[in-house]
């Protein structure tokens, strides 16, 4: 009965055990640290991440600007009525932060 337990743990398990070498192009590869080199000879890694941070800071102030005028028409309004622009403007303002969120997990 134990040998028949173990047996179907075995083969069971079997498909978790890695199988080789790691192939080329995934993390943890030696080949994957060399990083490619643009014509002015920086390195294209900190090329990429320098122009994610600067966009992430121009849809930062964008949000910024967004929440602002969101609160504006929010506290213009009544108090149980929403025009549809401020609803887009939360949208906005949604879109906004998952393409900063996104860019930040990146690296």
């Amino acid at each position: 009965m134990l040998r028949r337990l173990l047996t179907c743990l075995l083969f069971a398990a079997a498909p978790l055990i890695p199988q080789g070498p790691p192939r080329p192009g995934t993390r943890g590869d030696p080949l994957d640290q060399s990083d490619v080199k643009l014509p002015n000879g920086k390195s294209q890694a900190d090329a990429i991440i320098k122009a994610d941070y600067e966009r992430s800071l121009k849809d930062a102030a964008q949000l910024i600007e967004l929440a602002e005028q969101l609160k504006i028409d929010l506290e213009k309004n009544e108090r149980h009525i929403v025009s549809v622009g401020t609803i887009r403007k939360t949208e906005e303002i949604e879109k906004i932060a998952k393409r900063i969120r996104s860019r930040l997990k990146r690296f």
